[in-house]
């Protein structure tokens, strides 16, 4: 299997449990491991046969902008969930960083990795 990358992808979400991560929205990084047959595009050279990955970081900052979730956990499974909903892939990982919360940590993150499963 083929693998696109967008890699520390910047977003704004209201996110947290504590009443002062509610008060505006955070930085959060988003590293995405896109897995799909990338056969086609390769031999054609046509940008219609791939996916598009810019339109891919745009649905995942509209899910961020969007949500009001209090875990990062949450937020991460909404991006999949749309990738998903949006785009042929077969495979999702994707590490969701929280750098801005922890005073004596660079950086706090989970990572999902989901396969379609088709019913």
């Amino acid at each position: 299997m083929d693998k696109i990358y967008i890699e520390g992808l910047e977003v704004q979400s209201l996110i947290g449990v504590y009443d002062w991560e509610r008060d505006a929205t955070q930085r959060l990084l988003v590293d995405i491991v896109l897995f799909s047959d990338l056969q086609k595009p390769a031999y054609s050279d046509d940008v219609e046969d791939t996916l598009n990955y810019a339109e891919v970081a745009e649905a995942v900052a509209k899910v961020a902008k969007q949500s009001e979730f209090s875990l990062i956990e949450a937020l991460a499974q909404a991006m999949i969930t749309q990738i998903f909903t949006q785009f042929p892939v077969q495979k999702i990982t994707l590490k969701l960083s929280k750098p801005d919360i922890l005073a004596d940590a660079q950086n706090v993150a989970v990572e999902f990795t989901r396969e379609r499963k088709d019913t």
